[in-house]
């Protein structure tokens, strides 16, 4: 029954935020009586005109030493709390999504106002710093802590974060479910594994967490072993002149195409015409990705993080490689594709994908948390 008002809000996001920020909002919507929308940067930019719920936007400046980027990321917080308490007799719940975990003066502003809090993990903030050694990791950590304690509702993607971030004391309000879900009108197989080119893809931010210049490092040691080879990377980030920088050194440019982003619509094509698509991150939720690729019968070499191993089985329904260095996703790139039963298993991910991963699937488990709350 829709007899809540629902307010979802983010830190401002970039491009990639906005399809999991999308399949969210989607089923907020369809569960919801009104619903209302806190973010910015791409995110409001993307959203603005969209009938459904009423959007209001941040803009945020990222800091360029230590001083600044604190000043900006209070200022920016303090600016979505203002927007809470301007609709504060609109929103009964609200629903902390990407960044949630650190806005601390939005959820004590919340809190304060006695409205209910679901806080929605899409990955885990913290753990990323860390693998980044930032020196805001422990403070990251203790702000996340104190979220974590006063929100009503911690959703997660996967069992396994319970451990992997620590938050077993949170167990008695964690519920598991995810936001995923596919179009398959649009998600689909057009071309089959026989016909695809030899292009092994890349999709995602250039940065660290992500692993990039370890798939990219990959490319020279894949090429000494086969020469038949192509690479395609679509993105952008911090690290993208790295990258060109070290493909120009090796000889490598007229070998790999780098894209830029691309539209969310065009990226079917794009992964029909893949024969792999690899993950190397170092951290991960549940990636979108990963699903896309093997709706469209495209195979998945991904780390073993996140919720990635609730989908890929290794050998079963895709590829799971030890590390994420160079050598190793290498040769994993290769047993991937010399694998004798390739075929049997983008078609038992298909099949996994297309049961598992519904629009009714993902709505119903969200109605559930919300009316217990």
């Amino acid at each position: 029954m829709k007899n809540k008002n629902i307010g979802v809000l983010t830190f401002p996001i970039g491009n990639a935020g906005i399809t999991p920020l999308s399949n969210l909002l989607d089923i907020i919507c369809s569960i919801s009586r009104e619903t209302y929308l806190i973010t910015g940067n791409d995110g409001y930019l993307y959203f603005r005109n969209d009938g459904r719920f009423i959007t209001y936007g941040i803009d945020h400046e990222y800091g360029t030493n230590v001083f600044t980027r604190v000043l900006k990321y209070i200022r920016t917080q303090l600016k979505i709390s203002y927007n809470i308490v301007k609709i504060y007799k609109s929103v009964d719940i609200w629903v902390f999504f990407i960044g949630g975990e650190f806005l601390i003066f939005p959820m004590l502003t919340s809190k304060l106002l006695n409205k209910k809090v679901v806080l929605i993990y899409p990955g885990s903030i913290t753990q990323s710093l860390k693998s980044k050694n930032d020196m805001f990791f422990n403070l990251a950590s203790i702000v996340s802590k104190i979220n974590c304690n006063l929100s009503d509702r911690i959703v997660l993607y996967s069992h396994i974060f319970v451990e992997q971030w620590n938050l077993n004391s949170y167990i008695n309000k964690i519920s598991i479910s995810h936001r995923h879900f596919l179009d398959f009108n649009k998600f689909f197989v057009k071309k089959h594994f026989s016909e695809k080119n030899n292009s092994i893809g890349y999709i995602g931010r250039f940065s660290n967490e992500k692993g990039t210049m370890n798939f990219v490092k990959s490319i020279p040691l894949l090429l000494e072993k086969t020469d038949c080879l192509n690479f395609l990377l679509i993105g952008d980030g911090n690290l993208k002149s790295e990258i060109i920088d070290f493909l120009d050194k090796n000889g490598l440019a007229n070998r790999v195409e780098i894209t830029g982003w691309i539209q969310h619509e065009d990226l079917p094509n794009y992964l029909n015409n893949l024969k792999l698509v690899v993950l190397p991150s170092y951290t991960e939720g549940l990636p979108n990705l990963m699903l896309e690729s093997m709706a469209c019968g495209t195979p998945v070499l991904a780390t073993s993080v996140g919720a990635i191993p609730d989908v890929i089985k290794d050998g079963e329904t895709g590829f799971i490689m030890k590390d994420n260095s160079p050598d190793c996703i290498a040769k994993s790139i290769i047993r991937a594709l010399e694998h004798p039963d390739l075929e049997l298993i983008v078609e038992n991910a298909r099949k996994l994908i297309c049961t598992k991963f519904t629009y009714e699937f993902a709505t119903e488990n969200y109605r559930q948390i919300i009316e217990n709350i």
